[in-house]
This record gives C-alpha cells, sequence and structure tokens, in this order.
C-alpha cells in the first residue's frame, strides 16, 4: 500500500474517532508525519507539541493500522486517570477494544488481564505505578513486552527528574524498552518538555539515536486570553470569583493549591448560588465519576480542583481556568491552563495569586531526594534484615516520612539498588554511587521555577510569550491577547456585600482532629513495646483544631504564627476568641457535651512546647478562664527537650515513647477531679504527641481526653 493509500485510510479512522459521520476529518501533515514514521517505519518518536494539538488521534490512528496489519496490542502508559476514561470511550467509537488497568478499578484487573492473554484488547492503558508492581511485573508484563504492537509513553516528561512532575515509576519502563522487539515503534507524548526535559526523556527512552523522529511544534495557543488580578488577600479573592464567576464563556476549571482551600471555595461559591463541585485527592472516586461528567455535560460551571484533577481532563469547549493562587512551576501552570480552549476560539485564563502562595510552596517541598546517610542506612537496614520489609517496617529503621521513603524506594529501584518483591523490599547487593551533583542541580531548578512564577505575575511583557520561553518555544512572540499586550478586560473591583459573604466564609473556624487508633509497624524492634489497635481506653477523642495551615481562611492567621523561627508570646485575642467559639460549637455538636453533662470537661491541661510556650499556656489560661474550668497544669518532659523533627510515624513515636510525664501535681488534680479533661496544644501533625499523652492522661484517670489544638497540617 502507498502513502496516499495509507494515508486515506487514516483519515477515514481519525473520522471514526471523532464522530465525523461526512468522514470528511483529516490528520494535519504534522500528525501524519507522526503516524507514518510509526506505522510504515516502526521508527521511536518522541512528540512534544502543545495540549490540543492531537497527540492521542496519532496512537489512536497508528494503532488501528498496525492491528489491521497484524501486530500487537497498543500499551498505553499514562498517570491521567481522568484521562484514560475519555479514551477508553473514544476508542470506542473508533473500534478500537481498550481497557485500562489503574488505582481507580482494581476490581476489573483479572478480567482485563484473561481479555488481554486472549488478544480481547487492542489498547491497554495503564498507570505508571502497575509498573512498579510485582504481580503486574511478573504476570502480565512479560507477555505484554512479547506481544505489543506499539509503546505509548503519554505525559512522557514524568521520566525526567528535570520535569515539573517527575515520578521514578516511570523510569520502570526502561526495562520493558529493553524486551520490546526492534521493529516495535514506540511513541512518547508530552506538551510540557523544556529543551534539557526533552534531552532527558529522549536518553530516557532511548530515543536518542539511532534516526529517531522527534517532532516539536510551537507552543502558542491562540484561544487562550491570559490574565492577572492582583488583590489584597484570601477574602477579596474569594468575594471578586463570586462576582465574576457568571461572566467567564461557558463551564471551567478553579484550581487552588490547597485541598483546604478547595474545600473552603467550593462551599463559599455554593452558598452564592452556583453549581460547583470539589475534587481533590480526598475525593471519593465514585464522586470524581460524578463530578467529571457533570463537567462534560456542562451541569456544573466549574470544578473546585487541586492537582489532583491532572492535566488529562479532556472537555474541547472548556471556557476558562482560573488559578486561585499560584502554582510553584511555569512548566505546571501552562499545562494546566491548556485544559481550556482546545475547542473554542476564545478562552479565558486568569491567575488570583496570593500573598500566601510561597508559604505553601515551601510546606509542600518536602521532596527533595534524602541525604546520602539516611540513603545508605535505609541500604543497610533492608541488607540486614535477610528478609523482604515493608515501607512500615522500615519506617523503624530509617528515620523519613512515608512519601519521602517511598519515593526514594522507586528511585533506587529503578537504579538497581533496591528490589520490590512480595512482601516488601530487598537489596540487591549492587554498588550505587549517590549523584549529590544531580541533586543538588534539580533543587536548584526548583528554585528557579519558583523565581520565573514570581516573575509571570509581576511581568509587564506578554504573558503567553513568557509561558513559551519558559518551555524553550522557538519563535516565541507577544500574543497580542492578554492583560499586558491589549490591556486587563476586568477590573479588581468587589462589592462589600460580598465581601463580608467571603471573609464569614473564611473566618468560620473548626477543624475535627481525628485520634490514633493503630500503633505504627515495628514499634517492639525499638524497644517500645506496643502493637496492633490501641486499647479504647487508652485513646483520645476526635479533638478540634482552629484551622489548617494549608487553607486561606485561618491557614493564612495561623502560618505566621506558627512558623519557623517565629517569636514567641501570647495568643493574640482574635486567636482565642475563635478558639472559644470552636469550644462553644464543639459542646453543641453530636459528640458534644451540651445535652450530657457529666460529659463536659472537668479542666484544662497542656502539653509542654519547647518553641513556643508562652503560646500554649496562653491559650490553656484562657480557654480556662472563659470556660470556667479549673487549669489543671501540664504534662512535663523527661528528656532533653528541644522541638520533635519532622519524622515518620514509628521514629516519631519512639521520640516521645518516653519523653511524657504526667507530675506529680497534675496527677493529683487528676485524681481530685474525675472526669473529661481538654488537652491543649499549638499544632498537630502526626497526632502521635496527643496520642501518647492522651494514654498517659487516661492511665492516670481521665475519663476522656479532648484534643484543642490551634492548626492542623494538611
Amino acid at each position: 500500500m502507498n502513502d496516499v493509500e495509507l494515508r486515506a485510510e487514516a483519515d477515514a479512522v481519525l473520522a471514526e474517532l471523532v464522530g465525523d459521520p461526512t468522514g470528511s476529518a483529516r490528520l494535519r501533515e504534522d500528525q501524519w508525519q507522526a503516524v507514518r514514521a510509526l506505522v510504515v517505519e516502526r521508527r521511536r518518536a518522541l512528540v512534544v507539541q502543545r495540549t490540543g494539538w492531537g497527540k492521542s488521534a496519532v496512537y489512536f490512528v497508528a494503532t488501528s493500522l498496525l492491528r489491521r496489519r497484524g501486530a500487537g496490542p497498543t500499551v498505553i502508559v499514562s498517570p491521567l486517570l481522568a484521562l484514560m476514561r475519555n479514551q477508553v470511550e473514544a476508542a470506542g467509537r473508533a473500534g478500537i477494544r481498550a481497557h485500562t488497568i489503574n488505582s481507580a478499578n482494581p476490581e476489573e484487573w483479572e478480567a482485563i488481564h484473561e481479555a488481554v492473554e486472549r488478544g480481547g484488547t487492542d489498547v491497554l492503558l495503564v498507570s505508571p505505578e502497575r509498573l512498579n508492581s510485582v504481580d503486574f511485573r511478573e504476570q502480565l508484563l512479560p507477555g505484554l513486552a512479547a506481544t505489543t504492537g506499539l509503546l505509548v509513553v503519554d505525559e512522557a516528561h514524568c521520566i525526567s527528574d528535570w520535569g515539573h512532575d517527575f515520578r521514578p515509576d516511570y523510569r520502570r519502563l526502561r526495562a520493558m524498552l529493553a524486551a520490546l522487539g526492534p521493529e516495535v515503534p514506540v511513541l512518547a507524548t508530552t506538551a510540557t518538555a523544556n529543551t534539557r526535559v526533552t534531552a532527558d526523556v529522549a536518553e530516557q527512552l532511548g530515543t536518542g539515536a539511532g534516526g529517531a523522529l522527534v517532532l516539536r511544534g510551537t507552543l502558542e495557543r491562540e484561544s487562550l486570553r491570559l490574565g492577572v488580578v492582583r488583590l489584597p488577600d484570601a477574602a477579596h479573592r474569594l468575594a471578586w470569583l463570586a462576582e465574576h464567576l457568571d461572566r467567564l464563556p461557558d463551564s471551567g476549571i478553579i484550581y487552588t493549591l490547597t485541598v483546604a482551600a478547595a474545600e473552603e471555595a467550593t462551599a463559599f461559591l455554593r452558598q452564592r448560588g452556583f453549581a460547583v463541585a470539589s475534587y481533590t485527592g480526598r475525593t471519593e472516586n465514585a464522586d470524581r465519576l460524578q463530578a467529571e461528567a457533570d463537567l462534560l455535560a456542562n451541569r456544573v460551571k466549574a470544578l473546585v480542583a487541586t492537582s489532583a484533577l491532572g492535566m488529562g481532563f479532556d472537555k474541547p469547549d472548556l471556557g476558562f481556568v482560573v488559578h486561585l493562587g499560584s502554582p510553584s512551576s511555569p512548566i505546571a501552570y501552562y499545562q494546566q491552563v491548556g485544559r481550556a480552549g482546545r475547542g473554542v476560539a476564545r478562552a479565558e485564563v486568569l491567575m488570583l495569586p496570593g500573598k500566601e502562595d510561597e508559604a505553601i510552596w515551601r510546606y509542600f517541598a518536602d521532596t527533595a531526594f534524602p541525604p546520602e546517610p539516611q540513603v545508605r542506612q535505609t541500604l543497610a537496614a533492608l541488607a540486614d534484615a535477610g528478609r523482604p520489609l515493608s515501607v512500615p517496617a522500615l519506617e523503624a529503621a530509617v528515620d523519613l516520612r512515608r512519601n519521602r521513603l517511598e519515593t526514594m524506594l522507586k528511585v533506587l529501584d529503578v537504579d538497581g539498588a533496591v528490589q520490590r518483591v512480595k512482601g516488601g523490599w530487598t537489596a540487591t547487593g549492587a554498588e550505587w554511587v549517590y549523584d549529590t551533583e544531580r541533586y543538588a542541580r534539580v533543587a536548584r531548578q526548583r528554585a528557579a521555577e519558583q523565581r520565573a512564577m514570581r516573575e509571570y505575575v509581576d511581568t509587564a511583557g506578554c504573558r503567553m510569550e513568557f509561558l513559551r520561553r519558559q518551555l524553550d518555544d522557538e519563535g516565541a512572540a507577544p500574543c497580542g491577547r492578554c492583560d499586558n499586550c491589549a490591556g486587563p478586560w476586568l477590573d479588581a473591583e468587589v462589592s462589600a456585600e460580598a465581601l463580608t459573604g467571603a471573609a464569614k466564609e473564611l473566618d468560620r473556624p473548626g477543624v475535627e482532629v481525628e485520634p490514633r487508633r493503630m500503633w505504627p509497624t515495628g514499634m517492639p524492634a525499638l524497644g517500645v513495646d506496643v502493637k496492633g489497635r490501641i486499647p479504647v481506653e487508652e485513646q483520645c477523642a476526635t479533638g478540634r483544631a482552629l484551622g489548617r495551615l494549608s487553607d486561606i481562611g485561618w491557614g493564612n492567621r495561623l502560618r505566621p504564627l506558627l512558623a519557623e523561627g517565629a517569636s514567641d508570646g501570647p495568643v493574640p485575642d482574635d486567636v482565642l476568641r475563635a478558639v472559644v467559639a470552636v469550644l462553644a460549637d464543639w459542646a453543641r455538636s453530636p459528640d458534644g457535651w451540651a445535652a450530657e453533662p457529666a460529659a463536659r470537661p472537668v479542666g484544662v491541661v497542656a502539653l509542654p512546647s519547647a518553641r513556643r510556650p508562652q503560646l500554649v499556656g496562653s491559650v490553656a489560661e484562657g480557654v480556662a478562664a472563659v470556660g470556667r474550668l479549673p487549669m489543671l497544669g501540664g504534662l512535663a518532659y523527661t528528656g532533653p527537650g528541644g522541638p520533635l523533627r519532622r519524622s515518620n510515624s514509628a521514629q516519631r513515636l519512639r521520640t516521645l515513647s518516653d519523653a511524657l510525664a504526667v507530675p506529680p501535681d497534675l496527677a493529683e488534680a487528676l485524681a481530685r477531679t474525675p472526669g473529661p479533661v481538654l488537652l491543649v496544644d499549638d499544632f498537630t501533625e502526626s497526632g502521635w504527641t496527643l496520642a501518647v499523652a492522651g494514654r498517659l492522661l487516661r492511665e492516670a484517670g481521665a475519663a476522656q481526653v479532648l484534643p484543642l489544638v490551634l492548626a492542623v497540617s494538611g
């Protein structure tokens, strides 16, 4: 078959894919160039093209043509669950049988495995974490590698630790690439890769040599109109959004930096009569599916989302993207705003930066590769164990928080130093070198990205040109549409009524603090004789906090108060009034004591604080005075004291296990005044300080322990 006939066949597949009954749909020349390279030349290709270019059309058309010519199924590795669902539906329109294996559908895995084995699948979409699953690697991956007709790596910037969304699981692709026959084509795609990331991805995928095709197009988005609206605080930003949301075209996405901010914004906009839905890491899968469907059908004006929505949400007529707060990377920002305006002539992109943005960046920045001593400690623990160790078991030996420990193990796995097996992780004994220079360069790159985002907000130049230059897009020039090129199209005014409503929403205090109910794994090995479930009679009750450090209401007030290096002092009057309000609401709640006098606290106990003794003491004394409760005293440190380091649960509990005690005067007070007590502290992150203190107080005679803190993390 010649190129003319093959292209006609490809265009017919495209027409089915996009639902064009006239059959007039045509691949663009650059899309056809990629399809031809895969189908005719069986080459490896790296495609760096803007969102909306049609990368999925390339691999679905190529899949159909390859399958008709006897090739095996296509395997698509993608981290975007929302896009996976969209693509399964799109493939079906073209008669392509597509299935997906990811964390959201474990109940379907067995049936999908069977469909793959009997040849009933044309496309298998796989999330990257599946590549690190022992069962998947051992049972399904060898067969896939032997039969795959096309390998597609979507969002390929995730392979590079220079990229804004590096995922170690992607490095597993090297093993699959090595197992592929030379005649199997490979397509890597991304919309957000600068020159450095492109080169790194090419090297990781083996596309840097051997006549590989690199298609890099312009990142200009003619449909997007970019703007920044500077407002003094979070209340003004919410009020502005409520008064301007109806003026934004069609439906869209409102991105926030934290889950708490998404929930706050959703609650306020619903109060103002808007149909909006929250979409975060806390959203249940069924609710996510419903939210996606509602946005696709324009039943909601917006999804208020964190990055959990990902960049793969496929809605061509998305009319706007608004950011309540600035992301920390211009590349990530470009990709998020790129969801808008794919199938419409004009879409509006607005950023509402906040003073708290950089504090939130710092809060979530604890992702750098650990120092070499901690890595060596992990390798030694695995080597000495003589058996596989789970991550919880490793926490007892290595002082790293769980997310950071898991990421480190994935990197070591890819580097060949450890291996994931049934039951956990083992050391391979292979020599491993700590790449100090590379890790430092990556850290500097992250800092440079944050500087660029500050510059984006402040620039007087073209905003689209700025973003394109950040991605090394040749030919970047002023767009003529953004607020700096053509002038602002929305003012920063808000009404007093809207501002009052927003302030009231953000000033609403009170967050539940769930108690710890299970001891960490491996504590006996650390000399702490606890395991399994914490007995109910030793647990704290569900407590209360004034707010979360990550929200844009009380979080903005509490972060400076509790920041590293902040000066100690008495609790501010407004904060104490809010704590008292939380206490009053708690008393009236279903788990409160307003209707049960026996459940009412009989006194107040303070936790000792190395950093903020005046703050904690004044909160405890203030609550006692307002509530007309006796100040029973405080627990005492029995060790050297000093601030507790951020660490994992096992290490934190080991530090705390013999660091607190009930002094005699407090023990006598508890004996004289039996009943529930309020336990006051400034901040809780892991919950283990409250758990240990609560256990001690209950052993000393407290009928119940009710934690009351200023702030919780997350």
